[in-house]
């Protein structure tokens, strides 16, 4: 029961999303008001290899849920991303920019936002950059590498966003639903740092004796597309909701407090 609200959570092997006919069954039996899809193909890399199965999960998948939606009269909440974006803009993208994505996570996460909007009622919301408990992410791979020796990180230093605390996000998501907000949705924790300026924040913040060198994303040689500037506006999150995301670095904080890594 988080925050009071009846909720029910399935993941695989409960439920694969591209099961068509097992979703339908599934959300018919729950009759829920609201299905939050947090389910998608993030492995940005190896979306490059494989489109069609990112592409099913990130796109397909919410064209189910979508139908499956309006079948019981709910709201579909589908989470998307800042690889929406091409990162060539010199300011906080809206939610009205139009999307240029130039990956294949982001080209099928943009599916999947066209997919969300054939439900009645719908909310898309973008984040960006999530760190949170339960999964891998930047600040946890961070702390492998301090603890597992590392003196020196080379970290990209020439791609700008905003680091969300997961924990963060879904209070926001609770509250949008909570106002009935419809359409597109910026949320993201405040501020904005690079790469290596948030891996110096996560390593002053473990205490580790660990160098952070920046370097460029050419030096990465990774194979997808990264945006060098990802920083949503979260103005309409504001006016909706009366209030924004704490600062990233408050929200790493906390993080940090909490995390299982931080009693080791």
């Amino acid at each position: 029961m988080g925050r009071g609200i009846p909720h029910l959570g399935v993941d695989l092997p409960e439920l694969d999303v591209t099961d068509a006919a097992a979703v339908r069954r599934a959300v018919v039996a729950a009759q829920p008001s609201a299905i939050v899809n947090c389910a998608a193909f993030t492995a940005v890399d190896a979306a490059e290899a494989r489109e069609a199965e990112a592409l099913a999960v990130n796109g397909g998948a919410v064209a189910t849920l979508a139908a499956a939606a309006d079948e019981v009269g709910a709201t579909l909440l589908q989470l998307s991303t800042d690889y929406v974006f091409d990162g060539s803009s010199t300011r906080p993208y809206r939610e009205d920019d139009p999307p240029a994505p130039r990956s294949v996570y982001g080209r099928t996460k943009l599916a999947g936002e066209l997919a969300a909007v054939r439900a009645a009622r719908h909310l898309i919301v973008r984040t960006a950059w999530l760190f949170g408990h339960g999964g891998t992410n930047f600040v946890e791979a961070i702390r492998a590498q301090a603890r597992g020796g590392a003196t020196v990180l080379r970290v990209v230093d020439d791609q700008t966003g905003s680091p969300t605390y997961a924990t963060d996000l879904a209070d926001a998501l609770i509250d949008l639903l909570a106002v009935g907000a419809t359409g597109t949705v910026h949320v993201v924790n405040e501020g904005s740092v690079s790469w290596c300026g948030f891996a110096r924040a996560i390593v002053a913040g473990l205490g580790a004796r660990v160098g952070v060198v920046p370097i460029a994303t050419d030096e990465a040689a990774r194979p997808a597309f990264r945006p060098r500037y990802s920083v949503l506006d979260c103005g309409r999150l504001a006016t909706l909701i009366d209030r924004r995301l704490p600062v990233w670095t408050d929200a790493l904080s906390r993080y940090l407090r909490v995390s299982p890594g931080a009693a080791r």
